[in-house]
């Protein structure tokens, strides 16, 4: 064996070691964004969560409205779907929170108008608005 043989395979040895830490190197920033894109996923399904339950507050509070035209209690902390909402009556305006099973918030407010005749009282929507 002669001395370029060896310098042939220590060059080849010293290449395959930059090769696999290359590899590794991207297989790491190949995982780290897959675990960025999850966690994004995850905080999208929670928010939507969130937006479902305040929801439910709505639709509950427009329930209770049309039996009493003048209920104006409102919810504080009605468990739903493992999250809660809390429901504000001020006047015309309707305000559902609600937060999701990780904590998540969305709020949505309502202007409504109602009919004067009843039960059940008719509930027109003039205005939604959702997280403001």
């Amino acid at each position: 064996m002669t001395c370029y043989d060896k310098k042939n395979r220590a060059s080849v040895l010293i290449m395959v070691v930059f090769v696999v830490a290359l590899l590794s190197a991207i297989v790491m920033g190949m995982l780290q964004m897959n675990t960025e894109e999850i966690q994004l996923m995850q905080n999208q399904v929670y928010a939507a969560e969130a937006l479902a339950t305040a929801e439910a507050g709505l639709n509950d509070a427009l329930a209770q409205i049309r039996t009493d035209a003048d209920w104006s209690s409102g919810f504080t902390g009605k468990s739903f779907n493992g999250g809660s909402y809390t429901v504000v009556v001020n006047g015309s305006t309707i305000t559902s929170t609600g937060t999701s099973s990780r904590a998540f918030l969305a709020k949505v407010r309502a202007n409504v108008t109602v009919s004067s005749s009843g039960p059940p009282y008719l509930i027109a929507i003039d205005s939604l608005r959702i997280n403001e």
